[in-house]
């Protein structure tokens, strides 16, 4: 069986309710093995030559009320393959333990902290959970942003030896998932990639923006005639609004405005209070950039055109008219 050369963190947000993995690894579709998280129980990694049953068995006993160490005691007592394996666990009150066994390939190891343990194997050395748990707990924001930066600390001091290949982020908390439907607040995965934490961040940032609510209220941009007169700039270019340039909010750019967007998946960002979420300024800045960019460039859109050259239709429009009609068929 393959085993996973993986560093990753389960972690707690005890303040906001959050509990959540984040992984990387040189396997394919690494969040299909290792993250485990359940909304007020814990979270749970598991990985090396990975017992994929340590994700629901350990969530059952951490919901039974067992400490994050007890659970790490019970699943690697009753294993036979224990010296395989390596674990992280974290639970509701955000006391955290680890497992790594002797037989788990060098380098390999763990590093505990508050409500955080960072775990790896395969590793270019200790500096790599180091790294991460440094990076957890200097990092400022909420769990997202603190995971994301522990692994990519850990790839900045080498990572996993073999190199990387897939990666993955699993946030659970109360009523988080999509429309309070299920405890998944953030569960996005990059199954094979050259980049995969790079990757894992790119897609995050467009997770987020479509599906959390996380900016601070403060940061909301009212709608002045400026702000106005920009908005209905962009969505010109982008073929959202064909009104005048005001600088006047009127139903007309309300109108083009929420059908942006509806477009781009962002209803949970709409306001009726005058005021936009930055985020959604920001994107839309970005796409009629994109825009710009397009309409200036000079480079054919037409396949092989430069290689035609200059002539090469005009030349072969005078053929067709010097053959004449096409004769009839059938």
């Amino acid at each position: 069986m393959a085993r996973l050369s993986t560093f990753s963190i389960v972690a707690v947000d005890p303040e906001r309710g959050s509990w959540g993995v984040a992984v990387q690894s040189r396997f394919i579709a690494v969040g299909a093995v290792v993250p485990w998280a359940r909304a007020g129980v814990g979270a749970v990694a598991t990985q090396a030559l990975a017992n994929i049953a340590y994700g629901p068995e350990g969530l059952s006993l951490l919901e039974k009320g067992r400490s994050a160490e007890e659970v790490v005691k019970a699943l690697t007592d009753a294993d036979p393959k224990r010296e395989h394996r390596q674990l992280g666990v974290v639970d509701r009150t955000g006391r955290a333990a680890a497992y790594t066994g002797p037989a788990c390939l060098e380098w390999a190891g763990h590093e505990v902290g508050e409500g955080f343990a960072c775990q790896g194997n395969i590793l270019f050395g200790p500096a790599v959970v180091r790294a991460m748990a440094r990076g957890f707990e200097t990092t400022p924001g909420d769990l997202p942003e603190r995971l994301l930066a522990a692994l990519s600390a850990g790839q900045r001091e080498g990572g996993d030896r073999r190199g990387m290949q897939s990666a993955a982020l699993l946030i659970v908390r109360a009523g988080g998932g999509y429309d309070a439907g299920s405890d998944r607040w953030v569960d996005i995965r990059v199954d094979d990639h050259p980049s995969p934490i790079e990757e894992l961040r790119r897609i995050f940032r467009l997770y987020d923006l479509t599906l959390l609510t996380r900016e601070d209220p403060a940061t909301l941009v009212r709608i002045t005639d400026d702000v106005a007169r920009t908005v209905q700039e962009e969505l010109g270019l982008l073929g959202y609004f064909t009104g005048k340039r005001s600088g006047s909010w009127d139903a007309a750019t309300a109108q083009a405005f929420d059908r942006f967007l509806g477009v781009n998946n962002f209803e949970n960002k709409a306001r009726t209070d005058g005021t936009i979420w930055p985020s959604v300024l920001g994107y839309l800045h970005e796409r009629a950039e994109e825009e710009r960019r397009r309409r200036t460039r000079t480079q054919p859109t037409v396949p092989g055109a430069l290689e035609r050259g200059p002539g090469a239709g005009g030349a072969a429009e005078e053929a067709r008219r010097r053959s004449g009609p096409n004769p009839p068929s059938g």
